[in-house]
């Protein structure tokens, strides 16, 4: 079956300076961004950022107080959301209950013809893997296979758009990995744009080709998830996506930084800021290294994490007491710590300057 032919080519989405308010609280403000045709885009971020008001106005389920929707040349803005193209999953799936797997897929064809409708929904059982599933109700179902069906529910009408609104987070989390992938394979396969909000920086990083990590209403980065985990823009960013280190720097050159009672280098594109805070990733630091290292300081072990397939290390640097920073080595580097007193590497290019 060619999976390309089940959903209409894939269109570019625009938000241009969305906005919205309830009341007193602000949930959008002057929001832009641009999802190109084919593209998996996740909105990121913690609860009450604004993230699922976005997919909701985007959907027509909100209406925007102010700014333009475009999907492909259409402005919808103000389209009703059955005029607006798109196919939804929604975190508890809201499949009825009282219909049969097929009827919940054909739910959405009204006015096909008996046959049309017979072949579309075993071309979308198919599609999401659930052949000979079609007499059986959700009930029947695990949660990963209603999931599937609410997604073949959404792609049955071959909408331009798939909206997506944390439609992992039900699940367990090895079901979530392994569909987290499934479903990537299958929007790449399909070509349709697509647009998903979740909390879970795990997912967005596995799905994305480009993330929008928001907070208090509005996109503090939109980058590709390489980028926002390395070069993160804005110290929220830092600190929601992945693990990191922050030291207090006094002052700066071009070169170097003043941390405490060390000197350390940084890299050109460090940053601008004059004094603030230097931000690494623990897996960035080295431990003990075989090699004399730039930023080689002398530390003391606090605490040893066991995480499986690597360990996490709390430690304080010498010249830094009472500020615990973290290393992440591998489980084979254990018995080389017996002792407390250790040495610690920052590269100068896995330091970023904020103020």
């Amino acid at each position: 079956m060619n999976a390309t032919a089940l959903t209409q080519p894939g269109v570019p989405m625009k938000v241009r300076d969305v906005s919205k308010r309830f009341g007193a609280f602000t949930a959008l403000d002057n929001v832009s961004l641009e999802v190109a045709a084919g593209e998996l885009v996740c909105l990121l971020g913690p609860s009450g950022c604004g993230k699922t008001t976005l997919l909701r106005c985007i959907a027509g389920l909100e209406r925007q107080d102010s700014g333009v929707l475009y999907l492909g040349d259409r402005n919808v803005s103000v389209l009703a959301p059955q005029a607006r193209d798109y196919g939804i999953l929604f975190q508890s799936y809201a499949l009825f209950p009282n219909l049969t797997v097929e009827a919940n897929i054909a739910y959405g064809l009204v006015g096909s013809n008996r046959d049309v409708l017979r072949k579309r929904v075993a071309e979308m059982l198919a599609l999401v893997g659930l052949t000979g599933s079609e007499k059986k109700f959700p009930g029947q179902l695990s949660g990963g296979q209603q999931q599937r069906v609410a997604l073949a529910r959404a792609l049955a009408p071959a909408p331009s758009l798939l909206l997506l609104d944390e439609p992992m987070s039900a699940l367990d989390a090895r079901v979530r990995e392994h569909l987290c992938t499934e479903l990537r394979q299958l929007q790449r396969s399909l070509g349709i744009t697509t647009l998903m909000v979740t909390h879970n920086q795990d997912e967005a990083m596995l799905m994305a080709d480009r993330i929008a990590v928001m907070n208090n209403g509005q996109v503090e980065q939109y980058d590709t998830p390489q980028a926002i985990y390395d070069k993160p823009a804005t110290p929220f960013v830092a600190e929601f996506v992945g693990q990191g280190n922050w030291l207090p720097f006094q002052q700066r050159s071009d070169t170097h930084a003043q941390v405490g009672g060390m000197n350390m280098r940084l890299a050109a594109d460090a940053g601008q800021a004059t004094s603030g805070r230097l931000f690494c990733r623990p897996e960035a630091i080295s431990v003990n290294p075989a090699r004399h290292e730039e930023n080689l300081f002398p530390a003391r072990i606090q605490e040893i994490t066991f995480l499986g397939n690597r360990c996490r290390m709390s430690f304080e640097l010498n010249h830094l007491p009472g500020h615990a920073l973290t290393a992440e080595v591998g489980t084979q580097d254990l018995p080389h710590f017996g002792a407390q007193d250790i040495l610690v590497a920052l590269p100068p290019s896995s330091l970023q300057v904020f103020a």
